[in-house]
Formats: C-alpha cells, structure tokens, sequence
C-alpha cells in the first residue's frame, strides 16, 4: 500500500498527468480540436481537387472553341440555343429532375 501512495504522489507523475490532462481537454490547441481541424483539411483539400479538375476541362474547353469551329457550333447550339436559318428546336425537359 505504501508503494502505491508512493507511485501515486510522485510529483513528476502528477505533473505529468496534469500536462497530459491540460493538452487533452483545456489548451487552445487540444485534441477534439484538431481532430475536426484535420476533417476540414481533407474536406477543403478533396475541394481543391475537384476545382482544379474542372478549370483543367474548362480549360480545355476554351482552347477546343477557340480552335475548332465544329466545336464553337456545338457549344453555341447546346448553351445558347442558337441555330441556323431554317431549323426549328425542340427543347425536352426531364420532368423526373428537380427544378432549382
């Protein structure tokens, strides 16, 4: 029993536990914290991904309408609706996808 009141009062033990307590649960950087900031940085980093995926097709979009004219007609018939003297467009709308 003495042994243990021993291990128990040990003053590097206490201090040591008290730093370990105080980095846990009360410091500004403590654990809980970080946790959640390390979830944000995966979630901004697979963000950056994502954006930077998509400038590199609009990218390339870019550089296929300014080169190819087949391409720049394409675009402006698909996005503007625009056509050519004596066509007619039919627009079919997806009844099943929601509407913003």
């Amino acid at each position: 029993m003495k042994k243990f009141t021993s291990i128990i009062t040990n003053k590097y033990l206490l201090a040591g536990g008290f730093f370990v307590v105080w980095m846990l649960f009360f410091d500004q950087r403590d654990f809980f914290q970080q946790r959640e900031r390390r979830k944000e940085l995966e979630k901004l980093e697979a963000k950056k991904k994502y954006y930077l995926e998509e400038i590199s097709k609009t990218k390339q979009e870019l550089q296929d309408i300014q080169r190819n004219p087949a391409a720049l007609e394409k675009f402006a018939r698909e996005r503007y609706l625009m056509k050519k003297e004596g066509e007619d467009i039919f627009i079919i709308e997806d009844s099943t996808a929601e509407k913003n």
